[in-house]
């Protein structure tokens, strides 16, 4: 039997091993490390990667052809977009994301736009609701915040109450190129002494090629609005809605009914003397309608070529053709066209199959489109009479026939 040895050799062999155990742990750790280092690496890049990109264009390019459609992806993605398109894009979506429903004001329209989900086929464009867009991240929208400047409008959609000019603002924002203010400022009726300079503020942020615009339909019946546009700028474009002023009057006395129960009956308030057939033009809801003497007062100001006359009732029926005039007169590129619509049969008027920065149609909202009173048809027929002559002739002012007389 060999004796034991001595006990420094026990020691001594003993050590190798702790060293040999110990390499192999660090060995073991730093794999652990650089996997996850690995794995934290490709899940950032998984995060940065292109999503979807609808095309805007409305002709038949491919969506996500170069400079064409809404950017759906990271930062690093903006290196394949020229810098200018980047931008414009960017200021869009962040237009969207803040955008809030204007509160409702007296003499013009309330805000009024909602979501929905009907089932919708997506089409070529990628406007159908089976596509979504996704925002670009808040850091990558944060950069623009010293982006682009604030501009006095170049276009105001100056009338009419309850002709339909919170539709044709809405529709107009899907266009890349339009900066708008959602709320309505009421700065050349109700705020001309507050200035010019806060009226700018009001104004979203734009960058070299897009048009600032507003929405006011009060701009239209108030004998000072013509002059002070005029002074702001005399190459200020006018836009006005127009409808067929008997079912505008009616429609605006509707909406004043939602709010006053208790109000007189349209009937009581069209007559000064019923029996004698005597109209109260003094009432608001018959004096919008009596569009030519309005005209009038713009007319000393700023040449009727500077002005485009938008059919109410053509922004229902056919809102992509309305829409491309609307683009030619501001010298937009056609981009708007029926691919951004459908027609909801529910409500009785288009809506949006996507909005631009949301993944959802929008449609006007339930203030909009609301089921007008049983109106005494001898009543109609009277303030048929009594607009026709004015219709006449702001169908020869304008050289349009809007067919209210037909």
């Amino acid at each position: 039997m060999a004796p034991p040895g001595p006990a420094g050799a026990h020691s001594a062999s003993a050590e190798p091993l702790s060293r040999s155990i110990f390499r192999k742990f660090l060995l073991m750790l730093c794999s652990l490390l650089t996997s996850l280092y690995v794995f934290y690496c490709l899940a950032e890049r998984c995060q940065t990667l292109s999503g979807p990109v609808v095309g805007l264009s409305g002709g038949d390019e491919e969506a996500g052809a170069p400079g064409r459609g809404v950017l759906a992806g990271g930062p690093r993605e903006m290196a394949v977009w020229p810098a200018e398109g980047q931008r414009k894009r960017l200021l869009q979506l962040r237009q969207w994301r803040r955008r809030r429903r204007p509160p409702g004001r007296d003499g013009g329209e309330e805000a009024a736009w909602e979501e929905e989900t009907p089932s919708l086929a997506g089409g070529p464009g990628g406007s159908g609701a089976g596509s979504s867009v996704a925002e670009a991240p808040p850091g990558t929208l944060e950069l623009l915040l010293d982006e682009g400047s604030k501009q006095l409008p170049q276009a105001i959609i100056i009338g009419v109450k309850k002709g339909g000019t919170r539709a044709l603002l809405e529709f107009l924002r899907v266009h890349p190129d339009v900066r708008a203010v959602g709320a309505e400022p009421h700065f050349f009726d109700r705020s001309y002494d507050k200035g010019l300079a806060w009226y700018r503020d009001l104004m979203p942020r734009t960058l070299d090629g897009q048009i600032t615009m507003e929405k006011t339909p009060s701009y239209f019946v108030t004998r000072e609005a013509p002059a002070r546009i005029s002074a702001m700028s005399k190459d200020t474009k006018l836009i006005v809605v127009v409808r067929d002023p008997v079912t505008r009057a009616i429609s605006d006395y509707t909406q004043t009914l939602s709010k006053r129960p208790d109000i007189p009956t349209f009937e009581s308030l069209t007559f000064k003397n019923r029996t004698a057939g005597l109209i109260d033009t003094s009432w608001s809801a018959i004096q919008i309608g009596i569009y030519a003497k309005h005209l009038e007062h713009w007319l000393r100001h700023f040449p009727i070529g500077q002005m485009l006359f938008v059919s109410g009732e053509r922004l229902i029926s056919d809102p992509a053709g309305e829409l491309g005039r609307v683009q030619d007169f501001l010298g937009l590129k056609r981009i708007i066209t029926d691919k951004h619509f459908y027609f909801n049969k529910t409500k009785g008027f288009p809506c949006l199959k996507k909005a631009e920065g949301s993944s959802k149609p929008h449609c006007l909202g339930k203030t909009k489109g609301r089921t007008h009173p049983e109106i005494d048809r001898e009543v109609v027929q009277r303030l048929r009479d009594f607009y026709r002559p004015f219709n006449l002739k702001f169908y020869q002012m304008t050289g349009h026939d809007f067919g209210w007389d037909g």
